[in-house]
């Protein structure tokens, strides 16, 4: 849920700093959004005034309901079974870690007397796409043309979960004038071009080094033969410029003592490997006052701490609730572990209510929980 420039994935090379594209994955991918069809997602949530929310054709508990075809090929027909029976072997995991997710949010809202309306989610719809010079309907239309997220699923598994988790931390986050400062000398400041060799072995990495510092002409070919990092590698070491305050104190502090054409000492990172730099100059810094840039950089600071917070609320409600999963055979929170199913079965934890088709969340007409449509 997080954004901002980190490290790549080898925990050393600085992300190239593209913050509208990555406020648009924060946003998208916030909570698990999956891709299913009206069968299991899109009806769950949907109940009408003193109706609860059973997926449609979904028969209730100790009844019987005449459940659709939905297809018939020649003398034979394609049966609600048969599509539901491919769809939970196909996207089943995912849907279901979905409407766990929601459903822990749901029950810690109906706790605490917080709902949601759709006013608000509408009105949070409205405000993100106008941060991208979107209109809501064309906002819609990118999401689905790029992320094959439909409207009704980013509205129920992205900002309706959002909205709620933030009034559930409850929490006014604050920014001081040292946090702000920082960030725009992360953004806008001044930035050092550099080469790099990463290795994961002491000795291999001391004979690197004196290889480099004795020719350090050749510090391209070294990266290129001896590199662990294949995305810097292939380019002769070149990585992204190394900003400060990125989160790799070890690596910046020693960038930053470099001037151009200086390989530095042999740099241990955090993560156990080694690293080697060569600087190849300084980037320009073309903002130079914090002023310029200081409400961007306010909001974008902002969202990225709410974030945190609604991240940390997520995960206290996960480890204070018991989640017995049938589907996966697993189970997490409080109480003792779920041992998982016979094979070819599925156990049910004792004392725990029959597995169903479907979940049942608070229906639409309670006051306390609110789900989008």
């Amino acid at each position: 849920m997080g954004e901002g420039n980190h490290l790549s994935t080898t925990g050393t090379t600085p992300a190239n700093s593209q913050r509208p594209q990555n406020r648009m994955l924060m946003i998208v991918g916030g909570t698990a959004v999956v891709l299913i069809a009206g069968l299991v997602v899109m009806q769950t949530f949907r109940s009408q005034p003193g109706q609860a929310a059973e997926s449609a054709g979904t028969a209730k508990l100790g009844t019987t309901t005449q459940r659709p075809n939905y297809a018939k090929v020649g003398k034979d027909s394609i049966t609600y079974d048969m599509v539901a029976e491919e769809c939970v072997a196909r996207y089943g995991k995912e849907v279901l870690d979905d409407l766990i997710n929601r459903m822990l949010i749901l029950q810690a809202c109906e706790a605490q007397g917080v709902s949601v309306s759709e006013e608000e989610v509408t009105a949070e719809v409205m405000r993100i796409s106008k941060r991208f010079n979107l209109a809501a309907d064309q906002w819609y239309k990118m999401l689905e043309a790029e992320r094959n997220i439909t409207p009704m699923q980013y509205r129920q598994s992205v900002i309706w979960p959002m909205l709620a988790l933030k009034k559930l931390a409850g929490e006014q986050v604050d920014l001081t004038e040292e946090e702000m400062n920082k960030a725009f000398v992360r953004n806008y400041g001044q930035r050092v071009k550099a080469r790099l060799i990463l290795l994961d072995n002491p000795r291999r990495a001391r004979e690197c080094w004196e290889l480099a510092a004795q020719n350090p002409e050749n510090f391209e070919k070294l990266a290129q033969d001896f590199s662990i990092d294949p995305n810097s590698r292939a380019l002769g070491g070149t990585i992204p410029p190394i900003p400060r305050y990125s989160g790799n104190e070890a690596l910046e502090t020693a960038a930053f003592k470099l001037k151009d054409g200086d390989i530095s000492g042999l740099i241990e990172l955090q993560s156990g490997r080694y690293a080697i730099l060569k600087c190849e100059g300084r980037t320009e810094q073309v903002v130079t006052t914090i002023d310029e840039v200081r409400d961007s950089l306010y909001e974008e600071l902002m969202e990225a701490k709410t974030q945190e917070s609604i991240a940390k609320i997520f995960e206290d409600i996960k480890k204070n609730t018991q989640i017995d999963n049938y589907l996966t055979q697993t189970s997490t929170g409080p109480n003792r572990p779920f041992n998982g199913a016979a094979a070819g079965g599925i156990q049910q934890t004792s004392g725990q209510v029959p597995v169903r088709t479907g979940i049942r969340p608070a229906t639409a007409t309670s006051p306390r929980a609110t789900t989008p449509q």
